[in-house]
């Protein structure tokens, strides 16, 4: 039997010109995060990425505060889907990421604008109405997700960390879960920053036994580490 932690980038840089970056809350988020991964007693045999910049700064940040330094195996599968190609395609005059700013600046609650803007592009991108729009259309982004999935699931290491995005763990989460693909958002959007979704397969399969848990934040303390975005 294997457990694999999928596990939520810690916040990036959301107001920056780079979005793929932690933030100082994101690092201290991936601190929390490896310490508590360290105090319960296990430790991974493999450690997964995608390719971005904040899923390497994540796990290098938890396994440093863990005090463990595995390799870091990259699958491009668990990257996550382009929000500034998503928004582009719904609104062309947001292209830019300096227009998006502005535009989320002058709103007054940029977060909020976002993820009203963000849900609208992604529900566009679901539909299957646009597929030609896109460089990676919606099936092609699950069909990839799913392929890098079938790699963890095989994976032969007791404990495995695998560092991700709201989109891949929602895809992998909704599978799992038995429903439907298109609802896969429903499962992305609720996920914290460092949340931890817990994964047993063995012999009748693969189980989703925990999903969007962040004990590691879940105090007084620190409650303005839980971060959405």
């Amino acid at each position: 039997m294997s457990e694999i932690f999928l596990i939520r980038h810690a916040q990036a840089s959301f107001d920056a010109a780079d979005y793929d970056c932690l933030s100082s809350r994101g690092e201290a988020q991936a601190g929390k995060l490896g310490a508590w991964m360290a105090a319960r007693g296990g430790r991974p045999g493999a450690i997964f990425t995608g390719t971005l910049r904040r899923h390497a700064q994540t796990a290098t940040l938890a396994a440093r505060a863990a005090g463990i330094e595995p390799p870091i195996r990259v699958l491009p599968g668990l990257d996550e889907l382009d929000s500034d190609e998503l928004v582009a395609r719904l609104r062309p005059e947001l292209a830019s990421r300096e227009a998006l700013l502005a535009e989320l600046a002058a709103s007054g609650d940029p977060r909020r604008a976002f993820q009203a803007l963000f849900s609208a592009a992604v529900a566009r991108w679901t539909s299957g109405q646009a597929d030609g729009d896109y460089t990676l259309a919606w099936p092609a982004f699950r069909a990839a997700v799913l392929a890098a999935w079938d790699t963890l699931a095989k994976e032969s290491a007791e404990e495995v960390w695998v560092v991700s995005s709201g989109g891949p763990i929602a895809v992998i989460a909704t599978l799992l879960a038995g429903a439907d693909p298109q609802r896969s958002f429903d499962f992305a959007w609720p996920l914290v920053n460092t949340s931890v979704s817990r994964i047993r397969t063995g012999r009748r399969g693969a189980q989703l036994v925990t999903y969007n848990a962040w004990p590691h934040l879940d105090t007084a303390a620190d409650a303005a580490l839980v971060t959405h975005r």
